[in-house]
């Protein structure tokens, strides 16, 4: 059996239903893993699981907001129903700032909402991932993975980004703490910081021509990112190739942040 050989394993995706987190899931399910997609749009979900109907791990959907505490609940007690285990979780889903608002004009409404789903959203549901693998560790079967979606604006900064960049460098600490502390249980803990990819969330970005010409030559592999991209890391993270690979931030950038 291959040490990336996924069947068996069950792997929660949140925001799987387009961009990054469905190429994530994409690659998941066909290295043999079931995949559990968590999205609010019903439509979109439905669109994502058929785009897997024929990969060797099963595929459920689910509707899901992140930022509510019990719609995150409701949502995993109905993948252990499913499922009767999950073994990673991919925290993918948020939103955007799109860089349209100084700082000095940032609402209170702006702050709090970019908060709610791209941290409390991860907090909410890393918590109660974490609460299940604690649980079957605790029954002798160590086993979980932890994976957070982060970003370069995290690292760097991004004018009139602040509240996003905060919500991501958030998520870097908040992996490198869980990793120290769950690494008794098996579990590991890490967060993978995209650079620039074509998704519906930079869509506007990527297709202007004065920002893909400023942007383009900092790239040294010459192109945007793909959702696809993200496959090879989501499955070696997922497998047992990474079990004393934690507390890590890996960049997916094509050498943006190299050059």
């Amino acid at each position: 059996m291959s040490i990336f050989d996924l069947t068996g394993r069950v792997a929660i995706i949140t925001g799987g239903n387009g961009g990054i987190g469905l190429g994530i899931a994409q690659a998941l399910a066909e290295a043999g893993c079931s995949v559990s997609i968590w999205g609010r749009n019903a439509e979109k979900n439905s669109a994502a699981a058929a785009s897997m109907a024929s990969a060797p791990g099963k595929v459920e959907t689910h509707i899901c907001d992140v930022s509510d505490p019990a719609s995150v609940k409701a949502a995993m007690a109905e993948t252990l129903e499913k499922f009767g285990r999950v073994d990673g979780c991919f925290a993918n889903a948020g939103i955007g700032g799109g860089g349209r608002h100084a700082f000095i004009d940032r609402t209170e409404e702006q702050w709090r909402t970019m908060f709610a789903t791209n941290l409390d959203g991860v907090f909410h549901v890393f918590r109660a991932a974490a609460r299940h693998m604690t649980e079957r560790a605790n029954a002798g079967d160590k086993f979980g993975r932890l994976v957070a979606t982060s970003s370069l604006a995290s690292l760097f900064g991004t004018a009139r980004n602040e509240h996003y960049a905060a919500t991501k460098a958030a998520i870097n600490a908040l992996c490198r703490a869980l990793a120290v502390e769950l690494a008794r249980h098996g579990v590991t803990s890490n967060a993978i910081l995209p650079g620039w990819i074509r998704t519906d969330m930079t869509v506007r970005v990527l297709n202007d021509d004065k920002f893909a010409g400023a942007v383009m030559p900092r790239i040294p592999m010459r192109r945007f990112g793909e959702p696809s991209d993200f496959g090879g890391i989501a499955v070696y993270l997922m497998s047992k190739a990474s079990s004393y690979h934690t507390a890590d931030t890996f960049v997916i950038d094509g050498g943006y942040t190299a050059f």
